[in-house]
């Protein structure tokens, strides 16, 4: 069957590869904690900078985060209070509201993304040999 693991070799495989993800998630939650954020807030921040323009609803961010919409928009709610997101009103659709960053949201982003991919480039060398392992 295709996709088979049965040797003891892929299961290691994988479980170091779990492993990795979680090593980069765990510096991920610090680094966000660091900054004042829930990583689950980082991540919230970072799928509305990285959306097409004006698109960013509370069911794009639910999907993104791959969480319930009245989830999200608790989650957003918090983001406002903590003034980095603000919502306005769709031009095609006044029943919608639209999230955005504000300044603030923006300069935290830009010094969590940075420090972002100065570890996944670090990284890069290890995920490659772990995914390599897993062919």
């Amino acid at each position: 069957m295709a996709g088979e693991v049965s040797d003891p070799v892929d299961y290691a495989a994988l479980a170091d590869f779990r492993h990795a993800l979680r090593m980069f998630l765990v510096f991920s939650e610090r680094r966000a904690a660091e900054q004042g954020l829930t990583a689950q807030q980082h991540q919230a921040l970072l799928a509305i900078r990285g959306a097409p323009a004006e698109q960013v609803t509370i069911g794009y961010v639910a999907e993104r985060l791959v969480i319930k919409p009245h989830s999200a928009s608790g989650l957003i709610e918090r983001l406002e209070a903590l003034g980095l997101v603000a919502r306005s009103i769709s031009e095609s659709d006044r029943r919608q509201a639209l999230i955005g960053l504000t300044p603030r949201a923006g300069e935290l982003l830009e010094q969590l993304s940075a420090t972002h991919r100065e570890e996944l480039l670090r990284l890069r060398p290890m995920f490659t040999a772990l995914l390599t392992r897993l062919d």
